[in-house]
């Protein structure tokens, strides 16, 4: 925990230098904040910190909310945002409820309206610690300044602990302009908090051992609990040690090489075919840091239905609350494998198994149309892959089929390069996020993979990349639809459209462009992207035929600043393999 550089000083302070004191001291660089009426004491004591805390001006809250994000799963850091009362604090509750899903360690600051008003619905005010009570990890509404250094010490201290989470801090607009001789040493009032497990017990750790030694079929399924944990390495270890073949969840690529022989990839409902089919197949299921998620699963019933189950999580929560665990183990992931990789031995011969996996891999691999002469979105990403690989760059995405595709097809190497709203599936989470991470790794190649409806849900954030001269790329997948919601519609709902078509609309046909052609392009491309990412003062290019589409991606790359490459794709084309919502393996579509 850090402490303060003030040490014993008790100078007087106000409220709101105190609250900015304690972000540099416990290491904050880059804050992102908007003002407003409530905070502004706030903001003034930020011009008086000189230049050891970054503000980044996003302009929407939650676009902050989500840079703030990106900040954090790219450096494993405690994100943090600054918002106003009212509608500057209720702008930040989807990316609140974002980080709880996720798992990610995110301080959000609001002000308040003053003290002596609150709950006469004065200007701006809503009770935000209610509003988000369900969506935290701990919450503060601080009516007496006095309280401020204890809470800021809590709040640093529970959003990183155990497991990660974001943390309300609601500070009234008189709080933040009192006065108080600081006690920077006051120790911390959590009872009952005590978010560090036990250690595992060596007897657990030997029956992990044992069920490994004793597996046939066994399968590693890896999760974001490996990333919080920082243990990518020791699981490394653990597949050299035991050659046993690994897939991940959406939030845990990168954990493990995506081009290993070993690696099967992604799992779940848009998962590899033959990730799910070794699930299915397998006597022991390993998982760690994962949470059975029904994206993962399908119907839980059948989900690894032979399997054995170790379930190893830092949350005791999670443990048999979606699927029984043979082997439960409540403990910090990267402590049990480095206790279990002193022991482990390899299965006695997996070398069938094994060679059964790799053999589904050449069965079912990710696939498209390469014959086809436009741009599918498959093959974009997949160029933009290779066109990256010396960069290595860091990839956001938003929400929808373009992040499904890019979890196919983009091959990660290490954790913390791949950022997806996973668990609330959030549109509009890829170009905010994107800017979080560029101000993190300002000399990196940070891009967003988006999609036309995700992108214009936080598009303004190009004014903010531009003015903060944080060069994100945009790798625009445009096919002016709802793309995930329209294969639903083609799925189970007879190709109706229902307002998933976000072009111009003729009122002749009022659904939209015809489905006639099935690789058709949605007519009089609407909006012009490039005109508007040039309005933002950004770099920009469209990109429609096949052959011009590596040195598009390269102009991309190579330009200094931010840039929106809109890559006009079809809009009839699905992901693939797809698993019906509450199905089994079994029911996978495979074309």
């Amino acid at each position: 925990m850090s402490t303060t550089k003030a040490g014993t000083d008790r100078r007087v302070m106000t409220g709101a230098d105190i609250l900015v004191q304690s972000l540099v001291d416990h290491g904050v660089e880059v804050l992102f904040a908007y003002p407003g009426g409530c905070s502004m004491p706030l903001h003034q004591a930020l011009t008086r910190q000189g230049d050891q805390l970054r503000t980044v001006l996003p302009r929407h809250e939650q676009g902050g909310a989500f840079a703030a994000q990106g900040y954090a799963r790219s450096t494993g850091k405690v994100g943090v945002v600054m918002a106003t009362s009212g509608p500057g604090a209720t702008n930040l509750v989807t990316a609140i409820a974002d980080a709880k899903l996720d798992s990610i360690p995110l301080i959000c600051i609001t002000g308040q309206v003053p003290t002596g008003v609150i709950g006469t619905d004065a200007f701006q005010e809503t009770p935000i610690v209610e509003v988000c009570r369900g969506i935290t990890k701990h919450h503060y509404l601080v009516t007496d300044i006095a309280d401020l250094p204890r809470v800021m010490k809590e709040a640093f201290y529970i959003a990183t602990t155990g497991r990660p989470g974001p943390v309300l801090i609601d500070i009234p607009k008189d709080v933040q302009q009192d006065t108080v001789e600081v006690d920077w040493d006051v120790p911390m009032d959590l009872p009952g908090y005590n978010p560090t497990p036990q250690p595992v017990a060596a007897e657990k750790v030997r029956q992990i051992a044992a069920a490994i030694r004793r597996a046939r079929r066994p399968v590693i399924y890896a999760g974001g609990g490996i990333i919080n944990s920082g243990a990518s390495d020791q699981l490394r270890e653990l597949v050299a040690k035991t050659g046993i073949p690994i897939t991940t969840t959406v939030m845990g690529l990168g954990v493990y090489p995506g081009e290993d022989e070993l690696s099967l990839d992604m799992l779940g409902m848009h998962g590899a075919a033959y990730a799910n089919y070794a699930v299915r197949d397998c006597d022991l299921l390993i998982a760690l840091g994962v949470r059975f998620d029904d994206r993962v699963t399908g119907r839980v019933q059948a989900f690894a239905k032979d399997a054995k189950i170790i379930h190893v999580d830092i949350d005791a929560a999670e443990l048999n609350k979606n699927k029984v665990a043979h082997i439960p183990v409540c403990g910090d992931v990267a402590e049990v494998l480095t206790e279990l990789n002193k022991i482990v031995e390899a299965p006695e011969d997996i070398s069938e198994w094994v060679h059964h996996c790799q053999k589904l891999k050449q069965q079912h691999p990710f696939s498209y149309d390469e014959s086809f002469d436009g741009i599918l979105q498959q093959h974009a990403i997949r160029e933009l892959y290779k066109a990256t690989l010396e960069h290595d760059p860091y990839i956001t995405v938003g929400v929808g089929q373009h992040q499904m595709w890019a979890a196919q097809f983009f091959k990660f190497r290490r954790p913390r390069t791949w950022h997806s709203s996973s668990g609330l599936g959030t549109m509009g989470f890829g170009l905010p996020a994107a800017m979080g991470v560029q101000a993190a790794h300002p000399g990196s190649l940070v891009i967003d993979i988006d999609g036309d409806g995700s992108f214009q849900m936080n598009i303004q954030e190009l004014a903010t990349c531009f003015c903060e001269k944080l060069p994100v790329k945009v790798f625009l997948l445009n096919n002016q639809h709802l793309g995930m919601v329209v294969q639903w519609e083609d799925r189970f709902m007879n190709r109706n459209r229902a307002h998933t078509y976000l072009g111009p609309i003729d009122h002749e046909e009022a659904k939209g462009p015809s489905d006639a052609d099935r690789f058709a392009y949605a007519s009089d491309r609407y909006p012009n992207f490039v005109t508007i990412a040039k309005g933002y003062g950004c770099g920009a290019a469209t990109v429609r035929r096949k052959a011009d589409l590596r040195g598009a991606i390269d102009e991309m790359i190579a330009y200094d600043g931010p840039f929106v490459l809109d890559v006009e794709v079809p809009y009839q084309e699905h992901v693939i393999p797809m698993i019906p919502s509450n199905g089994t393996v079994d029911d996978m579509i495979l074309r």
